[in-house]
């Protein structure tokens, strides 16, 4: 019997990153890393309450030439306290945080391919099967977008 639990439910999202912070080379080259230094408080929500492993990752090169789908990703570990939140060096370290009450956190992703040539936002913009994609709406700048199976596996089936 399968359960109506949301979190038994395999997730879509696409995850934003500059590549000269860290690409999907670099991930490809690490295999995993922590989701860290997120500091905004829906994607944190979505980090921490909605996204499982084995949820999908359109991973997206963002201020980038050109900005867009770079590869893929798997959400490998679910959410922890973002370690970087008590890390007085870190530029993302947070007084306000403790170990007992955690501010932020984040999931592991691990690789799983490149895109042979990014699906770039402009062209993410022509495609009309795509054009619910938050990423593609004005105002979207959130760096963790939730994306539908259809919109997905269309990018998965045509662009990978």
């Amino acid at each position: 019997m399968q359960s109506n639990n949301p979190k038994n439910t395999q997730k879509f999202w696409l995850m934003k990153t500059e590549p000269d912070v860290f690409s999907i080379k670099d991930l490809k080259k690490n295999k995993t890393t922590l989701w860290e230094g997120v500091r905004n408080y829906q994607a944190r929500n979505f980090m921490m309450n909605d996204m499982n492993p084995n949820d999908q990752v359109l991973f997206y090169h963002s201020n980038a030439e050109p900005s867009g789908i770079a590869g893929l990703a798997t959400v490998s570990k679910a959410a922890i306290p973002d370690p970087l939140q008590f890390d007085k060096k870190s530029e993302y370290f947070d007084p306000k945080a403790t170990k007992e009450k955690p501010i932020w956190f984040c999931v592991e992703v691990k690789y799983k391919d490149t895109f042979k040539k990014n699906l770039s936002l402009n062209e993410l913009k022509t495609i009309k099967d795509l054009s619910d994609m938050l990423v593609i709406k004005k105002g979207q700048r959130l760096s963790i977008q939730p994306v539908s199976e259809k919109d997905f596996n269309f990018i998965c089936k045509n662009y990978l």
